[in-house]
């Protein structure tokens, strides 16, 4: 504006055509600045108008929805007041239901406090009425003490003995009576015992032994070897004694020679070793070159025939007790049997006598014989490795055939037959009366004089040790013992308990094959004089 008002204080003819026409162009841009701010307003004013109408439908929808929102809000009011009305009336009825339960239980409390409080006055009443009958009870306590008092010493002085004195005598009186009773029922026991257990166990130990009986070796611990001369003698001895300590110290024995006349005493605890050195001797006096190279060239050939021959033994025995698939090495063990003695008694033989007598027990038992042989042909196997190893050889020997093997019947059984161990099955109690068969039947056992008189000994010490005993006699080499009582000190009934008490004692204190016999004798004797 102030450029057309400058242009406006000149004159028309002060002006060119350029001029003309800067002013024509600068009214067309002006012209076209107007316009387009016309053009502006009008297209201005659309555009609020268009916002406007806008805004109006933007206000009308978020009403709806707002007026929806309210809707919906009020139906989930609704929804939330009815549910927790539900809730609300099912707590108040659980609340209810359970104080109704308080007020049941409430007054049943009250009506157990009454009861027990009549119950606590009952027993106070109770109470009161012992606490008066005890002080009645005492009372009358008091009065029958004294009176018993009064009366002891009233018998007393009629009976001129004391309480004690009588007590005393009332004591021996019952035992005197219980004696008689204790012997009459032994008695009666016994007779039961006899008519019933004795009569099967006969016939049975009798059958048995019927059947078998086999004859024994009797050895010790020695064995002779016959000589032709007595130039033999000096050939065994040899030049300075060489031969015969070559002898004893290749065998492990001991050779008496100037001891007997024509023969060679040969002396060693190992029944094997023992043979073994017999053997060797004997080649070599067949053989007649001796010195100590050909004595240990003998010893060591007689030694390998021997294993062999140890072996045979173990397998006839169990041949002929009719006993299948044993082990080799219990075979040979049971091989070294043969070489060892007991009492005298040769224990292979034993060995398989027991297996015999087992099987036929065994039969009339209804029991297995072939576990039963097994058992009574291995019982003894532990004697034959008792002098190499401590311990009873029962349990030896139940070791040895556990670990090769044997089945915990035949291990019980041969650990058992001495009462080492608790008998577990039948087979254990036969094998321990097999053995006891077989080594206390007569003839199957030797002893010397002085075991016979030492027997004899003990059992008449034993017999007179009790009172009322006047004289014992031991019979049948200490198989029975008759003795002879005070019939004044030692009635019928007694009798039989002395026996017993005899027996017991002879049975905790010997050791004794088979079984003693005890005989008690009381004899009354009245005699007179006729003038």
């Amino acid at each position: 504006m102030n450029l057309l008002c400058a242009m406006s204080s000149y004159s028309w003819y002060d002006f060119s055509d350029a001029t003309i026409g800067l002013l024509f162009g600068l009214a067309g841009v002006l012209f076209g600045y107007a316009l387009r701010g016309l053009i502006g307003k009008f297209q201005a004013d659309a555009v609020e108008k268009q916002a406007k109408t806008k805004l109006e439908e933007t206000d009308v929808e978020i009403k709806n929805r707002l007026k929806e929102a309210d809707i919906q809000a009020r139906a989930e009011v609704i929804q939330a007041r009815e549910a927790f009305e539900k809730t609300a009336k099912a707590q108040r009825a659980k609340l209810q239901e359970t104080e109704n339960r308080l007020a049941s239980r409430e007054q049943s409390l009250d009506e157990k406090a009454l009861l027990l409080e009549k119950k606590d006055q009952a027993l106070l009443q109770r109470r009161d009425e012992l606490d008066r009958k005890s002080e009645e009870i005492a009372t009358r306590q008091e009065n029958a003490d004294k009176a018993s008092r009064e009366a002891d010493e009233r018998l007393e002085k009629l009976a001129s003995m004391t309480a004690e004195d009588a007590r005393r005598k009332l004591f021996e009186r019952a035992e005197e009576e219980l004696r008689q009773d204790a012997g009459i029922w032994i008695r009666r026991v016994q007779e039961e015992a006899k008519n019933t257990a004795d009569r099967e166990a006969q016939q049975i130990v009798v059958s048995a032994i019927q059947r078998y009986a086999t004859t024994h070796a009797h050895e010790s611990m020695s064995c002779t070897v016959t000589l032709e001369s007595d130039d033999v003698k000096g050939r065994i001895i040899g030049r300075e004694g060489r031969n015969i300590r070559s002898l004893e110290s290749t065998t492990g024995t001991t050779m008496l020679i100037d001891d007997t006349p024509g023969a060679v005493v040969i002396s060693a605890f190992d029944p094997i070793r023992r043979e073994v050195a017999r053997l060797t001797l004997e080649k070599l006096i067949s053989d007649g070159r001796i010195h100590p190279a050909r004595i240990e060239e003998v010893f060591n050939e007689v030694s390998e025939n021997m294993d062999k021959a140890i072996l045979e033994a173990g397998e006839n025995a169990a041949f002929q007790a009719q006993v299948q698939n044993l082990p080799t090495e219990v075979l040979r063990m049971l091989g070294r049997l043969k070489f060892r003695t007991s009492f005298s008694q040769n224990v292979l033989q034993h060995s398989v006598e027991v297996a015999n007598l087992m099987g036929m027990m065994a039969g009339e038992l209804g029991l297995d014989p072939s576990l039963a042989r097994r058992a009574g042909l291995l019982h003894d196997i532990g004697k034959a490795m008792d002098h190499e190893k401590q311990g009873k050889h029962a349990l030896l020997g139940a070791d040895f055939l556990k670990k090769n093997g044997e089945s915990d019947v035949i291990v019980n059984a041969v650990g058992a037959h001495h009462e080492d161990l608790p008998c577990e099955s039948k087979y254990a109690v036969l094998c321990s009366a097999a053995d006891a068969i077989s080594s206390s039947r007569p003839g199957a056992r030797m002893e010397s004089t002085e075991i016979y008189v030492e027997r004899l000994k003990n059992l008449e010490e034993i017999a007179n040790s009790f009172p009322g005993v006047s004289k014992t006699y031991a019979l049948q080499a200490g198989r029975e013992i008759r003795v002879i009582v005070d019939p004044d000190a030692i009635s019928d009934n007694d009798a039989s308990v002395l026996a017993r008490d005899i027996s017991q004692k002879i049975e905790a204190t010997m050791h004794y094959p088979g079984q003693i016999k005890i005989v008690v004798m009381r004899e009354t004797r009245a005699i007179e004089y006729a003038r």
